[in-house]
This record gives C-alpha cells, sequence and structure tokens, in this order.
C-alpha cells in the first residue's frame, strides 16, 4: 500500500498569528491570504500548473488539540480509509472521527512523541 504522496501544508501556532503573518508577507514575500495562508500551486519546469498545492498557514493552533507541538504538517495520501486502517492495525493511535468536507477527506494519527499528523486525501483529481 503506498502511504504518504507528498506534503499537502505546513501549519504554525502562534501567540500572534497577525503579527506573524505579516513579518512572513514582509521578509519573506509570502503573500498571505485573507484566511490565514497561502497555497503553493506546484508546477513544472515551465511554470505550468501540474494539479497539487501545499498549504502554508499561521493560526493559533487550536485544531492541533491533542498535540501541543508548535506545527502541523498535513501530508498527502493516496487512499486515506485504507491507511487508518493499516495504522490501527499496526498499534497507531488513529484519531476519530474522519473529516470528508468538499476539499477532501481528513484523517489524523498521532505520533510516538505526541505530535497530531494530519493525513489528507485530495479530491479526485487533485
Amino acid at each position: 500500500m503506498k502511504r504518504v504522496t507528498g506534503i499537502g501544508g505546513i501549519f504554525f501556532r502562534a501567540r500572534d498569528p497577525a503579527a506573524l503573518r505579516a513579518w512572513y508577507q514582509a521578509h519573506l514575500g509570502i503573500e498571505v491570504q485573507d484566511w490565514g495562508g497561502t497555497a503553493f500551486r506546484w508546477v513544472d519546469d515551465e511554470d505550468k500548473p501540474v494539479g497539487g498545492m501545499t498549504v502554508w498557514s499561521i493560526g493559533d493552533g487550536a485544531n492541533f488539540a491533542p498535540g501541543t507541538a508548535s506545527f502541523m504538517v498535513n501530508y498527502r495520501v493516496a487512499d486515506l480509509h485504507g491507511l487508518l486502517a493499516q495504522l490501527r492495525r499496526e498499534g497507531c493511535e488513529v484519531l476519530e472521527p474522519m473529516d470528508d468536507p468538499d476539499f477532501g477527506k481528513f484523517g489524523w494519527v498521532i505520533d510516538p512523541e505526541g505530535n497530531k499528523v494530519e493525513l489528507w486525501e485530495p479530491p479526485e483529481g487533485q
């Protein structure tokens, strides 16, 4: 079974999300959108879209619970249901419930250090 296929997003917890977003925009040129982050679109060598993106976002980290890290990584996966079932069989701590909004399927697992890891199966064609 194919497990992780790439990075879907990186999320940061900040004491002052607005100030940290402003720092990244001013000093690193990241164009932060109203929702608190940006989506880096994947392109080929000729700058043409190739059907994927990596989200980067800064917020209060409320969705990181029960993890306590200052970040959370979102990994792209090919078969979320299959991977979560396999992780349960392997004795991993899989969080319930899984989420299935319009922009893909999401599941979570806690790593051995207590970090919440987000798993994302993009919608068909992304």
